[in-house]
């Protein structure tokens, strides 16, 4: 399983209200019928409709705190980012053009929120990862036998720069040139911070199942 395909499947396992409280809004009344379309959640934010407002949150919420949880180091600097994101999809939700999905939309904005949070607190010199070797055994690099929310704890646990460049190649998809210009980074330094990270991800793994290789 890719690290792309991991962490999608791991988005189930995050439920909005397990980590992040809902936007603090009134309900109109009347009861809801039927869930309503992303067009009809659309158009509600944009007449201001709190429920509407209320109903986009909690269909994206979930999901959008993976995205965060990756990025930050703590489940606290993920909701400060989540609830920065939200801020900006209301902000800006009329420049959404609808030429694709509207979560694909919300997502860009949530790392973009994780870019800024990155600016402002995260510092670029890497934690000491002398305890790790140089380069990978093997290219392999597998994610399936894991669970998720431990391999979650070690994407956080890279130092700032590493986890920066590993979600933002290995599951987002940039290259290393648009992450470059992102970071503000040379090209070589994103594909050797992502090898590094690819090195002690694979390390940590590894030491990670080498207790259970041994019980009978």
């Amino acid at each position: 399983m890719s690290a792309a395909t991991w962490f999608a499947f791991g988005a189930d396992d995050v439920r909005p209200n397990q980590t992040a409280a809902a936007p603090r809004l009134t309900a109109s009344r009347g009861a809801v019928t039927s869930p309503p379309t992303e067009a009809e959640l659309i158009d509600g934010c944009l007449r201001g409709r709190q429920l509407a407002q209320k109903l986009l949150y909690e269909k994206y919420a979930g999901k959008m705190m993976v995205v965060c949880l990756r990025y930050a180091q703590t489940t606290f600097e993920a909701e400060d980012v989540l609830q920065e994101g939200f801020l900006t999809v209301f902000r800006t939700l009329g420049s959404f053009r609808r030429e694709c999905p509207l979560e694909f939309w919300i997502r860009r904005i949530m790392i973009n929120a994780a870019l800024r949070q990155h600016r402002r607190n995260a510092s670029l010199v890497a934690v000491s990862d002398g305890d790790y070797p140089e380069t990978l055994a093997s290219e392999e690099f597998t994610l399936s036998n894991y669970n998720f929310q431990e391999l979650l704890k070690m994407v956080q646990e890279l130092a700032p720069r590493y986890r920066m460049v590993f979600n933002l190649y290995a599951i987002e998809g940039y290259t290393h040139k648009e992450i470059g210009e992102l970071l503000s980074i040379t090209e070589g330094t994103s594909k050797s911070q992502y090898s590094r990270a690819r090195v002690i991800l694979q390390t940590k793994l590894e030491r990670l199942s080498a207790p259970t290789r041994h019980v009978n």
